[in-house]
């Protein structure tokens, strides 16, 4: 990075991945600022920024990893003391973003990516830069900046140099929803597309609008203010029936690459995998942009059909890869700093977009 960036710039690292914000660091030809960030005996974050952050930008490098309540607090408590500090501008550098996939409304539940991005902008974020967005139109949640990354060509460029025969290979989207971001991946390699159908959508649950609220107790004392009817009933609805899991689209004799945004629980990716070995897939890849892979997520990998796991390196992985030697890592380290590089010195982000679709 030129002596124009590096003179105005600070950046800070959270406790959830500081070996990223190292590899950032190096790219951009800065050091990582120093600022401690603890815990009180009760669990408060306490954070002392030990060096001046007065009139520059500041970053601060913070994900979803393991205990992310905790690792929210520190963020916005980073945030804040920037903020008193009288620095400049206070962007927020979150590859995996907490709470992206809690986008709608089940219930009598609420939005909570929505109070999160409240809380951010609260706390002093002026722009926030993460990566592949589980719900790219969650965007709207925050009132500041936003830079939604993408990391799929870096996965393109996995694909061709270390999966052999990968002409031989075909996209598999886990459900009809995720059809579309392998759909991308596909006709970018030039090679063919599979769905799988029949999983369990947890997240499609028909009462989850409140449909399923209990009916009126008759022994309850009528309310004259109450209406308990208005004539005849309404239709019935056929409830849903997941059929079994089963394959549309040719994967004999082929390698199959299951896609995904966010890979955490993986029982559906097993049952996937399993389905896709007894139709006749060679090899099961599993790619996904953000590894979680929390509980016994790699213990299931392990003993899977899964013949290799690629994600990124925007969580990390040290412990998972510890319980299985099927994890790959693609790192994208240097896409985020070019990302900072351009935002620090007010330089086009277009670059960083071309031939990027709006489905990827």
């Amino acid at each position: 990075m030129d002596s124009r960036g590096k003179s105005g710039m600070v950046l800070l690292s959270g406790n959830s991945h500081p070996a990223l914000t190292e590899e950032i660091a190096n790219h951009l030809g800065v050091a990582v600022g120093a600022c401690e960030v603890t815990h009180n005996t009760n669990r408060e974050t306490i954070v002392d920024i030990k060096e001046s952050v007065r009139g520059k930008d500041v970053y601060i490098l913070q994900t979803a990893a393991s205990n992310v309540n905790d690792i929210i607090m520190e963020l916005l408590i980073m945030a804040y003391a920037c903020k008193t500090s009288n620095c400049k501008d206070i962007i927020g550098v979150l590859p995996c973003l907490p709470y992206s996939q809690q986008t709608k409304m089940k219930r009598r539940g609420n939005i909570s990516l929505k109070l999160l991005a409240d809380m951010c902008v609260a706390a002093g974020f002026t722009h926030i830069i993460t990566v592949d967005l589980h719900s790219k139109e969650s965007q709207g949640f925050f009132s500041c900046r936003m830079d939604n990354l993408r990391a799929s060509t870096f996965f393109l460029q996995y694909i061709e140099e270390n999966i052999p025969n990968f002409a031989n290979t075909v996209i598999v989207a886990k459900s009809p929803i995720s059809a579309r971001r392998a759909t991308s991946l596909a006709d970018r390699l030039r090679v063919g597309i599979a769905v799988l159908h029949g999983e369990c959508k947890d997240d499609e649950r028909e009462d989850d609008d409140g449909r399923a609220s209990p009916p009126l107790n008759e022994d309850q004392a009528p309310v004259q203010t109450r209406i308990y009817t208005i004539g005849s009933p309404l239709p019935p609805l056929t409830a849903k029936e997941k059929p079994p899991i089963y394959v549309v689209g040719e994967v004999a004799g082929r390698i199959a690459i299951l896609v995904d945004d966010i890979l955490d629980d993986v029982k559906t990716m097993v049952s996937a995998a399993r389905v896709l070995k007894e139709s006749g897939a060679v090899k099961v890849y599993v790619m996904a942009t953000h590894g979680i892979l929390s509980n016994d997520a790699p213990r299931l990998v392990e003993e899977s059909e899964i013949d290799e796991v690629i994600v990124t390196n925007t969580v990390p992985l040290e412990n998972q890869k510890l319980l299985t030697h099927k994890i790959r890592t693609v790192d994208i380290s240097i896409l985020i700093a070019e990302a900072i590089r351009r935002i620090h010195n007010k330089e086009s982000m277009s670059h960083l977009f071309r031939n990027v679709t709006g489905i990827d």
